[in-house]
């Protein structure tokens, strides 16, 4: 349900950000770092418009594959940690047989 509202607010605000565009069509003059142009509104508002959601994409996507290196660093210590009270409960129960003593084991 929350992809749902998502996709749903994301579809929004991509018609809202093309009217915004739409209506502003007269040429701006830009100022580059190696020089200036003259270019439509609607290519920078445009242009600026994919270029943060592309960001925004990537960015998620670095956090993605940070959270499930994570992950998997907690898995293996995880079966690690489990191995050892594995072999921590079988000592135990080793020393626990060998700690009876033949006296009990008549009664």
């Amino acid at each position: 349900m929350k992809q749902q509202w998502a996709i749903i607010l994301s579809i929004i605000f991509a018609i809202l950000i093309a009217f915004f565009a739409v209506l502003n069509v007269e040429a701006v003059k830009v100022n580059y770092l190696f020089g200036t142009a003259q270019l439509p509104l609607i290519l920078i508002i445009l242009f600026t418009a994919l270029l943060g959601a592309a960001i925004s994409g990537f960015m998620a996507i670095f956090k993605t594959v940070k959270i499930n290196r994570s992950i998997n660093e907690l898995k293996k210590e995880m079966t690690a940690k489990e191995l050892t009270i594995a072999d921590q409960q079988n000592e135990i129960v080793a020393l626990r047989d060998s700690a009876k003593s033949p006296h009990d084991e008549m009664k």
